[in-house]
């Protein structure tokens, strides 16, 4: 049996124990009472502008309110819109972000980080004027912002573009009554990395043109809402101050494991150098770079952030794999013949028996990183760019979320079955009082840190397999337009899962630490058992000097000596 045996006492273990759970419930209620919730919606209607000559202003900007405030309409269904001939080509949706409360105009804040944004539409039956099944929307779109200082009419552009969105909409399930409203889904509009300014202002223009039919058999519009994701600032507040007081703790700890390794007479063995990317990719996610983004705008910051996630999920989940392994006891049976993932048990320590677990791993990290950011890496450019809006697209976008789920529940079980395994195999070789030996081996110590290791890292495994899931599915319900999902991540999960991972990873670069200790006590131990009596016992030192090793020999013989004449006393 070869394990990683630490010298603490079972005081220190225990003290260690209730210290990670203590630091766990921290982190959630951290959370759970000081954090706002992670984003807020506000739903906001776009306000009616019309122009007789539209076509001829085409860089004018139609302003909902204020010293410069468009004409407008209340109701489309008004006698004024028969009698001034207004028809649908002069009227110009307009919004001003964010909407005045109490009277007073508030403006948006960097701390938002990022906004995403969807239609929701009101469109009216009318028997003159049907909305046609599977009918596509063409819209003229104009993105501006402006700052606090800047005048209430100085509108800068962002964008102005051209963008399609389908309309699915519940035709055949409509009452023929005349103003019933259809049941429309969400649409998806557009995304920014950042909220860089103070007001945005959006102006959408429905143009009809009968020869190319475009924008026929819309139905009525009467409204369009713009429902409006963001981070909340609390939350943001809350979330880089975690990264910066984590940030400094796990690169002091990593450079104290790898000092201690260094310090070895031998290489570091796989374990150890898996442990330390671990411990390099997670310091490169706690790096609080997105204080940034206070100064300057960086959209890019999010495409930044789902890097540095992906690679942090591709460690996280292929160390879990070779962690589980290299602690495969039952050297009598090869793994070949119980795991498809790995090579026969001889081969511990020793990276070509991982290579396809960590290849299915990372492969399928990989192509989930690479679909997230073949949209944000368009949105970049064109923040109204989507893969939500084809039929196609959708199906590939939601068999993607679908198939990440479903692997990532298969990781699970694979991983807990490992896991169950080791156990297993731990308790069939496990040494009783009775064929105990060595005095300064503590049966004790050694399967309280095995078995607090691996449940640790089955709870770690659960919590964050239910994170990714939930993130999925929270982040993909807007995109997808079904607004009857209430399936969200909370603050308390955020920051619990996010302090478990670091408190996990300073865990076990503790505990895999080399001793410092003179003599460099005792790391390893394999034990083989013939019967009911040790027959040989092979140890395992690390800078451990000659001097060192004659102390431990001696302490085995007077051990062997002690059991030949009394073997029924426990040493």
């Amino acid at each position: 049996m070869g394990v990683v045996l630490k010298t603490w006492n079972i005081r220190k273990l225990s003290i260690l124990a209730v210290t990670v759970f203590l630091l766990f419930i921290a982190f959630f209620l951290i959370g759970g009472l000081v954090a706002p919730a992670p984003s807020s919606v506000m739903n906001m209607l776009m306000t009616k502008c019309y122009d007789k000559h539209v076509y001829a202003h085409e860089k004018k900007w139609y302003i909902p309110r204020g010293l410069h405030a468009c004409d407008q309409i209340d109701d489309l269904s008004n006698p004024m819109v028969i009698d001034k001939r207004i028809d649908a080509n002069m009227v110009v949706f307009a919004l001003w972000m964010p909407y005045p409360r109490e009277g007073r105009q508030f403006s948006m804040s960097r701390w938002f980080q990022n906004m995403l944004t969807v239609l929701r539409m009101d469109i009216e039956h009318h028997s003159n004027n049907p909305l046609k099944a599977n009918a596509t929307m063409r819209m003229e779109v104009r993105l501006g912002y402006r700052n606090q200082q800047d005048n209430e009419s100085d509108w800068k552009e962002l964008i102005s573009t051209q963008e399609d969105r389908p309309l699915r909409c519940d035709t055949d399930g409509v009452r023929k009554e005349e103003d019933d409203y259809y049941r429309c889904e969400l649409l998806s509009f557009f995304e920014l990395g950042s909220v860089h300014y103070d007001y945005y202002l959006i102006n959408i223009h429905l143009p009809v043109y009968q020869p190319k039919d475009v924008n026929l058999g819309l139905g009525t519009i009467q409204d369009i809402h713009i429902i409006t994701i963001f981070q909340n600032g609390g939350f943001t507040k809350v979330w880089f101050s975690l990264k910066t007081a984590m940030f400094p703790v796990i690169i002091v700890v990593l450079v104290w494991f790898w000092r201690r390794v260094k310090l070895l007479s031998r290489q570091p063995n796989l374990l150890e150098r898996t442990l330390l990317t671990l411990g390099i990719v997670l310091s490169i996610m706690n790096f609080p770079v997105e204080w940034l983004t206070l100064w300057f705008n960086l959209p890019w910051m999010s495409i930044l952030s789902d890097i540095r996630q992906g690679a942090f999920y591709a460690t996280l989940l292929s160390f879990w794999m070779i962690f589980a392994g290299e602690h495969m006891v039952d050297n009598s049976v090869p793994l070949t013949h119980s795991y498809f993932f790995f090579q026969d048990s001889t081969q511990k320590n020793n990276p070509k028996s991982y290579w396809k677990s960590v290849t299915s791993v990372v492969f399928g990290c990989l192509c989930i990183l690479i679909f997230e950011l073949s949209e944000k890496g368009m949105q970049l450019k064109n923040p109204f760019h989507t893969i939500w809006v084809t039929e196609t697209g959708t199906r590939v976008a939601l068999a993607f979320i679908i198939i990440s789920i479903i692997a990532a529940c298969i990781y699970f079980l694979f991983l807990s079955y490992m896991i169950y395994k080791v156990f297993k195999n731990t308790r069939a070789q496990s040494p009783t009082r009775k064929n105990c030996l060595l005095k300064f081996v503590d049966s004790r110590i050694f399967f309280f840190i095995f078995k607090f290791l691996m449940v640790l890292t089955l709870l770690c495994t659960a919590l964050t397999v239910i994170f990714f899931i939930i993130s999925q599915i929270s982040e993909g319900q807007w995109k997808w337009g079904d607004d009857g999902i209430s399936l969200q991540y909370t603050s308390s999960l955020l920051t619990g899962v996010y302090g478990m991972w670091n408190v996990y990873v300073i865990g076990l670069l503790s505990l895999y630490a080399p001793p410092h200790k003179p003599y460099g006590k005792l790391r390893f131990l394999e034990v083989m058992y013939r019967s009911e009596n040790i027959i040989i016992i092979n140890i395992k030192s690390q800078g451990m000097d000659v001097l060192g090793h004659s102390y431990v020999l001696a302490r085995f013989y007077i051990s062997i000596f002690t059991a030949r004449m009394f073997p029924h006393t426990l040493v």
